[in-house]
């Protein structure tokens, strides 16, 4: 869909049809969607009905972020205002499997309509100067920290600007990888545009700066960002040799990744991967949020140790409480649907099919009986099978704040592996609320996804993220490729 056009601060905009220009008024849809948000997921997310405290912030959230989000709904006036405050109420409820995206080209990672002519980072606790324009007069020098802008400290100035409408600030990853846009003009009227002024901190001296809008230069935006936030390249998942060792390079969990080369290339150096000098297992940037996801993951760990040697570490599915309502149940009937249309599903993973067809089952018992919830026994724990660990050497896997979804599940096996060490930075964050689902909001501008099933029983808590040991923590600039694979090659 085209990009839709700012119109006037009366919340009317014109969307270019076929032919026609039809009027919008975005503060309507706005009200619309947020209510249709709130009203899906009080039908049908587990939090809604479930006891504990994994569910209690999400019921507050539902409740008053709805009445929060009305309140901004009429100053949207706009495509771009409107996905940002259903992006806000998503994330308000702090969790990453909750969250409402525009259907159009919405704002990119490298989306500006102006900036001071530098980029802030979020590193070792502060925001420092990761970026300034080539020949640019009078601004911060890389490293600088920022104290404040206008009488409003550095973290004042984050929690207002990006908290929620960039990321969710309660977590490691999402300062990561809001930080760059803490001093930009993203066009989002409810935070403002760039500072006038700002202190900065260099060593023992602070100085006020003034902050001027830059011309926005083909490619330097990108240049910018990804300067201050690690942003894998064009090939996601390869294979090279690095310092003597294979580094393996899975930076997405994504079907359109290219598996079967990948997985044939794994299968071809399995022998080096199998020596005594180790590898490197790269999982930066991996994301994935799709049910296949959890199964790359670990059919990668398979390939590497074989499922004789995984079977008995894999962390047992143990319970996954379900909330009983017609929509959670058709998303399993879609689901099944598209299991039994693909050959290679069905040829490799019939005991899924299987047990899909038997939560569908449980669905009917339970809506008929009138159950809120139904819970179902997960894969049991497996005893060690005795098979010998493959991998002679020591193995580093490689995370950092864009290791979400599918990557964590890969994690909860490969922490338990022998002579595995996680090394880099603190991961993404992760509910037990799994298994998204989603749903078109009438405006037809945007999506809610929302995991729809709970896994109660995981080991690993809700919103927990993984965090490499004292030692294995990468503090420099992760945008440095080659500084981080001379850290790494310190730790074998």
């Amino acid at each position: 869909m085209q990009r839709l056009l700012t119109a006037s601060a009366a919340g009317l905009a014109l969307v270019l049809g076929a032919g026609a220009a039809v009027a919008q008024d975005f503060r309507a849809l706005a009200r619309q969607d947020l209510t249709a948000a709130h009203d899906a997921l009080r039908d049908n997310h587990p939090a809604a009905v479930l006891p504990g405290p994994a569910s209690q912030f999400f019921r507050d959230w539902l409740d008053a972020g709805l009445a929060d989000s009305l309140a901004k709904a009429a100053q949207v006036n706009s495509g771009d205002a409107h996905a940002y405050l259903m992006r806000y109420y998503g994330a308000g409820f702090r969790d990453s499997n909750i969250d409402i995206t525009p259907t159009f080209e919405g704002l990119g990672p490298y989306f500006v309509t102006g900036w001071p002519g530098f980029t802030t980072g979020w590193r070792n606790g502060a925001y420092e100067v990761t970026y300034v324009q080539p020949g640019l007069r009078g601004a911060p020098p890389i490293g600088a920290v920022l104290v404040e802008c206008q009488g409003k400290t550095a973290e004042e100035m984050a929690m207002v600007r990006l908290d929620r409408w960039e990321g969710d600030l309660t977590t490691e990853a999402g300062r990561v990888r809001s930080a760059p846009y803490l001093l930009w003009n993203r066009n989002n009227q409810w935070t403002g545009g760039v500072p006038g002024s700002c202190k900065f901190k260099n060593g023992r001296r602070s100085r006020d700066y003034d902050l001027r809008p830059q011309p926005i230069e083909p490619g330097t935006i990108e240049a910018a960002y990804r300067a201050t936030v690690y942003m894998p390249g064009a090939t996601p998942l390869a294979v090279e040799q690095v310092n003597g060792r294979p580094w393996v390079h899975v930076h997405s969990f994504a079907d359109s990744a290219g598996w079967d080369a990948f997985n044939a290339q794994i299968e071809g150096d399995i022998a080096s991967l199998h020596g005594p000098q180790g590898f490197v297992l790269d999982l930066r940037g991996a994301s994935g949020q799709s049910y296949r996801s959890t199964t790359r993951g670990y059919g990668l760990a398979n390939r590497i140790w074989t499922p004789e040697f995984t079977v008995s570490r894999q962390p047992a599915a143990g319970e996954i409480t379900y909330r009983a309502t017609a929509g959670n149940r058709q998303w399993f009937v879609e689901t099944l649907a598209r299991m039994e249309a693909d050959p290679r599903f069905v040829q490799e993973s019939a005991p899924v099919i299987e047990e899909t067809r038997a939560i569908i089952a449980a669905f009917d018992a339970a809506l008929e009986a009138n159950q809120p919830l139904f819970t179902l026994a997960g894969r049991p724990a497996v005893q060690d099978t005795g098979a010998p660990n493959p991998v002679q050497g020591q193995v580093v896997v490689l995370v950092d704040s864009g290791c979400s979804g599918g990557c964590l599940d890969t994690l909860d096996l490969l922490t338990r592996l022998p002579n595995v060490r996680l090394a880099g930075a603190t991961t993404a964050t992760d509910s037990i609320f799994i298994e998204r689902t989603d749903v078109r909001l009438p405006s037809n501008y945007s999506d809610l996804s929302y995991g729809h099933k709970a896994w109660t029983s995981r080991q690993r808590p809700s919103h927990q993220p993984f965090k490499p040991a004292e030692g294995l923590t990468f503090t420099g600039n992760p945008a440095d490729e080659a500084a981080v694979r001379t850290w790494v090659g310190t730790l074998f």
